[in-house]
């Protein structure tokens, strides 16, 4: 049997937190979901109790931007794309080993000692995949 209570007139189970939250007005703690039939919600912080019929009738609305969540691919995303922010890099015919574009940008680049050869970085026009080749 999985016990439900009411909130925002639908039955949630308990535990989880699938209705809005209220805060708590003394201290801004935020509150938690009444239990079952428990008619207040006591702050843990300052122990005030707000009634259980304040979670009823609530809209909730949520709104969430991309950079909100970051994650590693975005990050390595936007440092890609930073790099080619404010100058022209010129373009190659290069297959992108990644999407198979047939065009890229590219840059040399002496990354070993003077009596080696310089370095080209490539970055696929299309997925913005990068790679390098020793040359």
């Amino acid at each position: 049997m999985t016990l439900e209570r009411k909130c925002c007139g639908v039955g949630v189970p308990v535990g989880l937190f699938a209705c809005s939250l209220l805060f708590c007005p003394n201290c801004g703690t935020l509150l938690a979901l009444p239990k079952n039939d428990e008619p207040t919600v006591i702050c843990e912080q300052c122990s005030h109790e707000e009634p259980a019929s304040s979670y009823d009738n609530i809209e909730i609305i949520t709104r969430s931007h991309p950079d909100a969540f970051p994650s590693a691919l975005r990050q390595k995303r936007k440092t890609q794309t930073k790099v080619h922010q404010g100058r022209e890099l010129p373009k190659v015919t290069e297959k992108c080993p990644s999407c198979g574009h047939m065009e890229a940008y590219y840059e040399e680049k002496q990354m070993r000692s003077a009596d080696e050869g310089s370095t080209i970085m490539y970055t696929c026009v299309h997925c913005k995949h990068g790679w390098r080749v020793n040359n």
